[in-house]
This record gives C-alpha cells, sequence and structure tokens, in this order.
C-alpha cells in the first residue's frame, strides 16, 4: 500500500494536516499508537463520567484574534458545536479573584485594583499592546509559521502600519520581563505576570520571548475560551470524521519504529509490528526528541543536528488529579477555569490550574456532581518500574492535590467521589510526551519561533508540526503548525492551499450554557440522534471485554458515531452483520460489555451496527 502522505501522529496538529490535505483529495493515512486520537486533547471515562484527559480549555474558535480553529473547520466545512465562557479563567492571587474579561478595558479596571500604584501603567501597557496586536495580527490574519509566511503579503502588512510592524519585530530577540520593565516598577506585579506566563507557555518573564508575551496577554481576551459542545472527543473526532469521508485511513494502535530512506530522503515508515507503508511525503507531529532518537538512523542525519535536539530544554513535568466531587462543593461563583497560585514568588507543585468544565456542559456527569481536573508541576522522580513505590507516590499526590483545592474548595476533599492520579510516567505512557513534559520545547529565549524545528525538514519530502516546531504550545499554536505542514504539501504539488477568506462560510455554531444532554445531536434526524445516544453511552474502555469475542473494533466505531463519523464507523463494522453467525457475535459482544456485567443497561451494540449497515444500503 503507498499514500500519498503519511502523517506520524494522531495529535491535533497531525490531525488538521491529515484532514486538510485529505480535502485537497489526496490519500492520507494517520499512525498513531493510541486507540483514540487527539493526542492530549480527548476523553476517558470511569462509568458514566466524562473527562477530558488534558486540553479543554480552547481558544480559536471566535470570530476575533488567533482563531485557527475556527479557520481550520470553516476550511474543511465541517460543523462544530462549542460552548463560549463568560470569563478566560480567573487567577486566586493573594485572596484576590482577578476575572479575565473578554472586555480588555474592564479587566485592567480589575487588574489596577489590585496593584492601585500600577493602575494607570496597566491601562497604558493593555492599550498599546491592543494597538499592536490590532494591526499586526488581527487586521489581515494569517494561518502559517513564520517560516512558511508569504513574504509579499508581510511586506504590504509591514507598509500599511510600518510603526507597530518595527515595534512588534523589535520584541523578536527581548524578554517579556523586559517589556514589562518599560511600563511598571511594583515587583508585584511582576510576580503577576509571572503566573501568566507560566499558564500560557510554561515560561517564567525571564525566560519568555517578548514577541510571545505580547500576544498572549491581547488574544485570549480578545478571541475567548471555548469548550467542545459535549466534551473534547468532538474536536479530534471531527477531524477524523474529515480524513475518513474524504478517503483517507485511520491506522490506530499501530507504532512507527523508524524512517525508511532511499535516494537520500524517507520513502516509507516501518511499524513494531513490521509493517512497511510507503508515500510519497511525511508529516511528523511528535516531539524533537523522539524524533531524533527513535525515527531516524543515525547515519541520514548529523552530528550537530543530533546535538541541538538533545540540547533543546522541555518544559516542566505536569500532573494531573481527575476528580469527580458533589455538585455542592463547587461555589456559585466558581468559573469553569480557575488557576490557584500558592506561591507568588516561584512556580512549585502548590500552583495548579482548574478545570470544571461540567459548570457549562452537563452531559459529563449526572445532575448531583461536578467533574474537576487539576493539572499542575511535578518535580519528583517519578519510576513505574518499581511499582510499590510508584503506587504510594501517587497516593501521596492524589492527597497534596486535593488538599490544595481543600483551600479554594472547602470540604472538597470530603465531597469526592472518585479520584485518580495521572502521573509525568501517565503522561508519557498515553501521548508520548517525554518525561511528561505537556509542552515539549520550552518556548523560551534561545529555544522560540525560528530556532525550534521549521515546517520544512532536512529532506525535500519531510515536514514537521506539532509542539516542537516554530508555533510552539497551546492547541491554536499546533493547529496553525499542522495547517502550515499541509500548505507546504500543498505547495510541492502545484495543489491549491488554505488561505483566508473574509467571504468564507462559518461553521461553528455557539450553544448555549448549560449544555445539556437533550441538546446533544439535537440537529439530526430523530432515529440517527436516537443511535448516536446509544453511542455515546459506550464507556470506550481502555481493554474493552466486548472486544474479547471478536476482532471487530467496538470502541473505535462507538466513538465514531458518538462524533457523527458514520463513513469511519461503517468502514470498521464491514460485513459483521452479513449473517446469523456474525450477528450472534454481536450478541455475545453485548453481553460481555462492562455495563452488563456490573447489572447495568449494556451498550446497544446490535441496534448502533444494524443502523449502520441501513446507511450503507
Amino acid at each position: 500500500m503507498k499514500y500519498d502522505v503519511i502523517v506520524i501522529g494522531a495529535g491535533l496538529s497531525g490531525l488538521a494536516a491529515g484532514s486538510l490535505l485529505a480535502k485537497r483529495g489526496l490519500k492520507i493515512a494517520v499512525i498513531d499508537r493510541n486507540y483514540n486520537p487527539g493526542g492530549s486533547c480527548g476523553i476517558f471515562k470511569r462509568d458514566d463520567v466524562t473527562f477530558d484527559q488534558g486540553s479543554g480549555m480552547l481558544f480559536g474558535f471566535g470570530d476575533r484574534g488567533f482563531n485557527s480553529h475556527r479557520f481550520l473547520f470553516n476550511c474543511l466545512e465541517e460543523p462544530i458545536d462549542v460552548i463560549r465562557h463568560d470569563f478566560l479563567y480567573c487567577v486566586n492571587y493573594r485572596g484576590n479573584r482577578i476575572k479575565f474579561w473578554p472586555d480588555i478595558d474592564k479587566f485592567t479596571a480589575e487588574l489596577g485594583e489590585v496593584f492601585p500604584e500600577e493602575k494607570e501603567n496597566i491601562k497604558k501597557f493593555y492599550k498599546d499592546l491592543l494597538e499592536l496586536y490590532r494591526h499586526v495580527m488581527e487586521e489581515d490574519p494569517v494561518y502559517s509559521t513564520p517560516d512558511e509566511a508569504d513574504r509579499l503579503g508581510s511586506l504590504r502588512k509591514f507598509l500599511r502600519h510600518p510603526r507597530s510592524y518595527s515595534r512588534f519585530l523589535s520584541l523578536l530577540n527581548k524578554t517579556t520581563e523586559s517589556l514589562l520593565q518599560k511600563y511598571f516598577q511594583d515587583p508585584e506585579i511582576f510576580c503577576f505576570f509571572d503566573k501568566l506566563t507560566a499558564t500560557y507557555c510554561y515560561t517564567t518573564v525571564k525566560e519568555t520571548p517578548a514577541i510571545l508575551g505580547a500576544i498572549m496577554f491581547v488574544d485570549n481576551h480578545l478571541g475567548g475560551g471555548y469548550y467542545p459542545a459535549g466534551s473534547t472527543v468532538f474536536l479530534p473526532g471531527k477531524l477524523e470524521k474529515v480524513i475518513e469521508e474524504s478517503g483517507g485511513e485511520m491506522i490506530m494502535q499501530k507504532e512507527v519504529k523508524k524512517l525508511i530512506f532511499g535516494e537520500e530522503k524517507p520513502l516509507a515508515v516501518k511499524l513494531y509490528s513490521g509493517e512497511i507503508i510507503y508515500a510519497e511525503d511525511f508529516i511528523y507531529s511528535g516531539t524533537v526528541w523522539n524524533f531524533y532518537r527513535k525515527l531516524v538512523d543515525k547515519k541520514h542525519v548529523s552530528r550537530e543536528r543530533i546535538s541541538w535536539a538533545e540540547r533543546q530544554i522541555p518544559t516542566y513535568p505536569s500532573i494531573v488529579l481527575y476528580s469527580r466531587v458533589k455538585k455542592e462543593v463547587i461555589p456559585p461563583e466558581t468559573l469553569p477555569v480557575e488557576m490557584l497560585v500558592g506561591n507568588p514568588e516561584q512556580i512549585d507543585e502548590s500552583e495548579i490550574t482548574v478545570y470544571i468544565f461540567s459548570l457549562v456542559d452537563r452531559t459529563l456527569c449526572d445532575q448531583d456532581s461536578q467533574v474537576v481536573m487539576a493539572i499542575g508541576p511535578s518535580f519528583k522522580r517519578w519510576d513505574p518500574e518499581d511499582r510499590n513505590k510508584y503506587k504510594k507516590q501517587k497516593d501521596e499526590e492524589r492527597k497534596r492535590l486535593l488538599q490544595v483545592l481543600e483551600k479554594r474548595f472547602p470540604g472538597f476533599t470530603q465531597g469526592v467521589k472518585y479520584s485518580e492520579v495521572a502521573t509525568p510516567a501517565t503522561i508519557e505512557r498515553y501521548t508520548m510526551k517525554n518525561a511528561g513534559a505537556v509542552a515539549g520545547p520550552k518556548q523560551m529565549l534561545g529555544q522560540h519561533l525560528l530556532k525550534r524545528l521549521h515546517t520544512r525538514s532536512e529532506w525535500p519530502n519531510l515536514f514537521y508540526c506539532g509542539e516542537s516546531t516554530v508555533m510552539g504550545t497551546g492547541t491554536p499554536a499546533v493547529t496553525v503548525s499542522g495547517i502550515a505542514a499541509a500548505n507546504a504539501v500543498l505547495r510541492k504539488r502545484g495543489l491549491e492551499t488554505f488561505v483566508y477568506k473574509k467571504d468564507r462560510k462559518n461553521y461553528v455554531k455557539l450553544q448555549e450554557k448549560p449544555f445539556s444532554r437533550k441538546d446533544l445531536y439535537s440537529n439530526y434526524p430523530e432515529k440517527t440522534r436516537r443511535v448516536m445516544l446509544k453511542a455515546s453511552e459506550c464507556l470506550f474502555c481502555e481493554r474493552p471485554n466486548c472486544m474479547q469475542a471478536t476482532d471487530l473494533n467496538i470502541r473505535g466505531i462507538m466513538r465514531r458515531v458518538m462524533v457523527g463519523n458514520f463513513t469511519g464507523a461503517a468502514r470498521l463494522a464491514g460485513e459483521i452483520v452479513e449473517n446469523d453467525q456474525k450477528e450472534g457475535i454481536l450478541l455475545k459482544c453485548r453481553e460481555r460489555c462492562i455495563k452488563n456485567i456490573k447489572g447495568q443497561n449494556p451498550v446497544e451494540i446490535v441496534e448502533v451496527i444494524e443502523f449502520l449497515k441501513k446507511m450503507e444500503n
């Protein structure tokens, strides 16, 4: 089998690239070792409670700002429902609850109350950054990486606002701290901005390039924060849908072992299963370290390049606490995203960001509960090989994180109905993020922008995207890197690229809060909606009991039907219901459903697959 393009890695960047190329008619294969696409963006379930496994606070869906997700779904002509948060988030800082308003004037007024001596400076700082942002980022949006930018278009923008562009470029090799020093004197406000850059890109103001700080401080107010209605499974699921509807393949639970070279360029990938798959072009969306350590034979790359990759400093490892708690534990004024600053003077393990998306999406759990995800740094050494020590560490961390949450939410520990911890080792296992560094290489001065992996590699038919590339971390940024990689392949082939068009139809639909189960699939015919709701009852078990009776990918079928990907689901189902014997297998699968074993109603596997058969006919 030979493809036009193989995408290595099914994170958001790889899916963005693969979906755009498939939309242009290229024969695409996306390969990932996990059973679900999305990388850090996706879900897992415990009983009937849905947890976001990582990325959940999503930017880039609005009609303003750095809206790469909106651009992507509009290019793909794929509808997606999202919920907009009223506030970006809230920072709990030295007894103050600082809310990040979408209106920058309201935000600066609130911040001025916390730092009264800097009140006028805060207004001037944000006014100047807002003007810079509007001239450089907002007036004529460009969804490309700096290394792939259209030079003529950039020149026209420069001539339109030469002062703003000159100032913007002057920030390229300066720190955010140096930018702040032009406006502020109070050391305390530098500590506050430290917390913002740490949240945005896991760096302090001394490390963060000013060019990034200037964008980040403004963009998220204008663009706003969003959550996919029904859970984050819909974001990667919709991109997978486009790939499969366009004839592409998702090769899941297969890991690429190495690239096979010939004629001084990659010709194929070899999987750990022994399979060799050929393509004309390749897109890699993993980490810089995994690429040079694992995928490329050292004879194909210089020592200098390998040394450069190894010198890339990672962001700190992260740890995540997932909890289901009694609804009354969370006070009414709580926002879906809250940052808890433990130590204003430095970043330590007492600092966590809390995500409670069940406040706006009630499909995630029962009416008497809230779903809470808390993520923060972990500076311990984690060794899963020593199982007893590892288990003890996990239990200690769970208790520690619960105590941190208890300070913000009194009664939290007593209100816990379920909780578990994902360590840096867990994160690496499921996402291949080295040592649990969720944001890849730090976006710090010296290894930022063009000093990272570029879109184009050392070889003419291999391209990079993801958080190790010039755009760095964050779902809008990695999405842009995927768009740039797709466009680079299209340019190479002489095909039309995806660029901003003012009159492009919008496919992003805002849903009212709180979103509920009755709102799910409301735009589908009732029979279709019923089947999608049935499929959404699947727990997507890591080791599915139902699949022990067959090699049929029931988990993958249910996940696809849940997001409306009937083409991909039907392809997996194949001819399974063509005769009574095979239908008997489906009944056995239903009997083996973990819900049935627990005395609950099993997932209606037969009904869902019968529906797919009728759709095919």
